[in-house]
């Protein structure tokens, strides 16, 4: 199966089929922090996140959401005709400021008249029922995305991590934004310390069953200036190897519902901060290797998955060579 000549449903297939064309991001700041940062939760942030708050690539905090938009909309353009864009609020925990705030600078991004939808990076902990019903209101005027940065399923993990809330936390939120209409994007982590190909293909299952809409698949980064870092430094876990991780994708992938988008398929840390893997860096290079692999498995997204139970999003694997030991408990 295949979607536009890619074997996953991509987010440009995606947003191709919904907005009629090419549809670009923005990453915006709007100036907020987190409750693992000033002390609510804890003051170091998450163990893998960097001093921005993975909002490394946002615009400048400065500017007011408006002229953020304009100077990337600006900077895009020079280099190919767009008409469409994402306002995307990527730096720290973008609901976790007083809702009146937070309804001027969503307000702002959403009537800008190039952009055509907005996603909103936050944590399920900070979506109380105010919030939601803003983002409900907001939602009318043009699709709202929330962007939830689950990572694992597994408390063990997430304790090691520093996450600061439990997966029963994730299920509410998602529900209840899923009540109100609005769609649903979860963040995962693929080669967290001590985590098995078995306990990440969990969290894919599990994802299955939750009716969410899209998913970014994200490689373990390790960046300066982290507590990772330093465990790493210390020998504490190893890194994916690119083949490895290759191969990994693929089995996420065939378990993935098909009516999942996959908004991204490895990630990019900035350069500048990048320990390890040095490989991934070189982004194309990946995911040029992931297309061709599972062009010559004939893999494909959801290849796992049994489509007759689709409606609970809850896969059968099936099993195949040097396989048939992985899948949800």
């Amino acid at each position: 199966m295949m979607w536009n000549g890619k074997p996953y449903r991509s987010l440009d297939y995606t947003l191709r089929e919904r907005f009629g064309e090419k549809v670009y991001k923005v990453t915006l700041n709007g100036g907020m922090s987190c409750p693992n940062r000033d002390g609510t939760l804890g003051t170091g942030g998450c163990i893998f996140c960097s001093a921005g708050g993975s909002g490394d690539f946002a615009a400048d905090r400065a500017l007011s959401i408006t002229e953020q938009i304009n100077s990337q909309i600006t900077l895009l353009k020079e280099k190919r005709p767009i008409r469409k864009f994402i306002a995307y609020f990527q730096a720290y925990t973008n609901t976790y400021a007083p809702v009146e705030y937070l309804r001027k600078i969503f307000t702002e991004a959403l009537l800008h008249p190039e952009i055509v939808a907005l996603s909103i990076g936050t944590r399920p902990d900070c979506l109380d029922d105010e919030v939601i019903s803003l983002l409900a209101e907001l939602n009318q005027i043009k699709p709202i995305w929330i962007e939830l940065g689950l990572q694992t399923i597994h408390e063990r993990t997430a304790r090691y991590i520093r996450r600061g809330y439990p997966l029963s936390c994730f299920e509410d939120s998602a529900g209840r934004l899923g009540c109100a209409g609005i769609e649903v994007i979860v963040h995962t982590i693929l080669g967290l310390p001590g985590e098995s190909r078995e306990d990440m293909l969990q969290t894919i299952c599990y994802l299955n069953s939750q009716k969410i809409q899209g998913i970014k698949l994200q490689l373990l980064h390790v960046l300066e200036g982290t507590d990772l870092a330093r465990d790493y430094r210390q020998g504490s876990f190893a890194v994916l190897e690119r083949e490895e991780y290759i191969d990994l994708v693929i089995a996420c992938l065939e378990h993935l519902s098909p009516q999942i988008t996959v908004h991204r398929i490895t990630g990019d840390g900035p350069s500048r901060l990048l320990l390890a893997p040095l490989w991934a860096s070189r982004k194309r290079e990946v995911l040029n290797l992931l297309h061709h692999e599972m062009k010559k498995r004939q893999s494909f997204q959801g290849r796992m998955f049994d489509t007759a139970d689709s409606h609970s999003y809850r896969p059968i694997l099936r099993e195949r060579p040097g396989f048939a030991q992985e899948g949800c408990l």
